[in-house]
């Protein structure tokens, strides 16, 4: 599996990330499962979130045995400083660990949440507090839809985040601004030495009418043939400033996503590939069928 170096931090991740969201509703043998597919395709760097259902309660079990190998990452969606220091602790309490190497700021989209979350008592300060106390060794952030990558943007101004996670996948680029919107942010975290990790790199569209009753448990419908998913991930790791990339939401998915790192190809042949996926497109836009 090959790595690179997390921004500033003394880390190298996985450029595959176990996106941990994929246990929200599993059973434990199933977890484990999985988690031993991860680690033994070489992933170290794991993240989740308290609001992935019973994702922490699933990773939690591993940690005496392998905290010290991974990079552990989860996310606070709290607004407010008290709030999000609670559930940090929370999220420790249920991975049993007395660290994070790394909390993040949970779906900040737009300048509004920005503004709520970094302003006088918000998240952030839960966060700094977290961190003063070496409850987590670094913040970051993170977001979905259209406007993610600008409102990232203007998150560093705000703070000296360490890392960042924003959407990118070809499809996105096909949204008038938005793959300036990314390249102006990764200027931006290169020249700060934040590390970049970009999440949505295997989704095909939203579910149609913005539901998710589809036979996979991802918030999108993803793309699900090896050939699609190896185009995407290559496309993505074809930028040299992405760290890494959260796999798919659903355990079935992962082997697809060690197989495609395994076999990646240049921009241009996956750019090929993927002009062929079809209803490939944002997904953060809804369909109506």
């Amino acid at each position: 599996m090959q790595t690179r170096t997390l921004g500033r931090l003394d880390q190298r991740s996985s450029v595959i990330i176990y996106g941990a969201a994929m246990l929200s509703g599993v059973d434990q043998d199933t977890a484990d499962a999985s988690i031993t597919e991860a680690l033994d395709g070489g992933i170290n760097h794991f993240d989740v979130a308290a609001s992935y259902g019973d994702a922490e309660l699933r990773l939690g079990p591993w940690m005496p045995r392998i905290r010290d190998r991974i990079f552990l990452a989860s996310k606070t969606g709290e607004p407010d400083a008290d709030s999000a220091y609670r559930q940090i602790n929370d999220s420790l309490v249920r991975l049993q660990t007395d660290h994070l190497d790394l909390i993040q700021l949970h779906a900040v989209c737009d300048l509004d949440d920005l503004n709520r979350r970094t302003g006088p008592g918000g998240a952030l300060h839960g966060a700094v507090r977290a961190l003063d106390e070496g409850l987590v060794g670094a913040i970051g952030i993170t977001g979905h839809g259209h406007q993610a990558p600008a409102t990232h943007r203007e998150a560093l101004r705000r703070y000296d985040f360490a890392t960042v996670l924003t959407p990118l996948n070809f499809s996105l680029t096909r949204q008038p601004g938005y793959y300036d919107d990314f390249r102006a942010l990764a200027a931006e975290t290169a020249e700060r030495g934040v590390g970049l990790m970009t999440i949505k790199s295997g989704a095909r569209r939203n579910w149609p009418d913005g539901g998710s009753s589809g036979p996979y448990t991802t918030w999108y419908e993803p793309l699900t043939e090896q050939d699609y998913i190896t185009a995407s991930v290559s496309w993505v790791l074809s930028h040299p400033e992405i760290t890494g990339i959260p796999t798919a939401s659903d355990v079935r998915l992962l082997r697809h996503f060690l197989a495609a790192e395994q076999h990646l190809t240049s921009r241009a042949d996956a750019e090929a590939v993927l002009d062929l996926v079809p209803d490939y497109s944002s997904p953060f836009l809804h369909h109506v069928i």
